[in-house]
């Protein structure tokens, strides 16, 4: 986020308008401007917590709270930055987004050396994966499968490759709302042709529990959104694509991206759990 804000807020403006779902590309953005000095408006659904509210603002941003799902606040957004002359900073559809999430894969092969079995990451908007992919290619892992995760009801990244084309979801039911983009950016279908894309949908409880199990066996919570990547572990899914052959028999192994975890706390945990009726 921090490229994106040098590349291209210092150049052109003076103000940078964000917009985000959960509010972590958002406090990203916040936090790069208030070191450049630049003033930072982000624009949010209704929905968001007041916790990521507070701490934007204890990072010095405006925050507008607009429509009930991020692609609702992003057309506000788009309409300030035409109305006022600012620059709008997509949370993950933009080239120095993608560039940004490509130097996890870069340094994953200066750790691991050789690649992977398979890279673990969760859909929303399309951003880490759009960025996964380039490092990917980068590197010269292409080969390597990405299984990519969505929760039902902000699934739209399967829901386009099942369409072979850009789809919209009518609304964001999920409880994963990092994940909450209706519409992922085009992007991300053309990178289900350069590698190997193995989409995969778990419902909100699946997610919610991963949550759990990961708090239990790393010391670590994370948002449903990261949930959903855990889920395919935890949720036995990548020993099913191993069964049906999508994935080698002989995993040496996995790397599951673990990110988001600003939107949630242990108090906000156990009151999914109680609505998912989670055990």
């Amino acid at each position: 986020m921090s490229e994106a804000v040098t590349g291209q807020e210092v150049v052109f403006s003076d103000w940078l308008d964000i917009n985000q779902q959960g509010g972590n590309a958002g406090i990203a953005a916040a936090y790069s401007a208030q070191k450049l000095g630049i003033p930072v408006t982000i624009v949010l659904p209704e929905s968001t917590s007041k916790q990521v509210v507070r701490r934007l603002e204890g990072e010095g941003a405006e925050v507008q709270l607009t429509g009930k799902v991020w692609d609702e606040a992003n057309v506000r957004a788009q309409e300030l930055a035409t109305r006022d002359g600012w620059v709008n900073v997509s949370p993950f559809d933009h080239p120095l987004i993608w560039e940004g999430n490509a130097s996890l894969v870069r340094e994953l092969k200066e750790s691991l050396r050789t690649p992977p079995g398979a890279v673990v990451l969760a859909v929303g908007g399309g951003g880490l994966l759009a960025g996964v992919v380039a490092g990917l290619l980068e590197v010269g892992w292409q080969h390597v499968p990405i299984v990519a995760m969505e929760t039902r009801g902000a699934h739209s990244f399967n829901a386009a490759l099942l369409a072979g084309r850009l789809v919209t979801l009518p609304d964001i039911t999920s409880v994963a709302r990092s994940l909450g983009a209706k519409t992922v950016a085009a992007r991300t279908l053309e990178c289900a042709k350069e590698c190997e894309v193995l989409s995969e949908v778990v419902e909100d409880r699946e997610a919610v529990r991963a949550v759990q199990r990961f708090l239990d066996d790393e010391r670590m919570l994370v948002e449903p959104a990261c949930g959903a990547a855990l889920a395919a572990v935890y949720s036995g899914i990548l020993g099913r694509l191993q069964t049906e052959g999508r994935l080698s028999p002989a995993l040496d192994s996995v790397v599951v991206i673990v990110c988001g975890g600003n939107n949630i706390s242990s108090q906000q945990l156990q009151e999914l759990k109680t609505q998912l009726n989670c055990s």
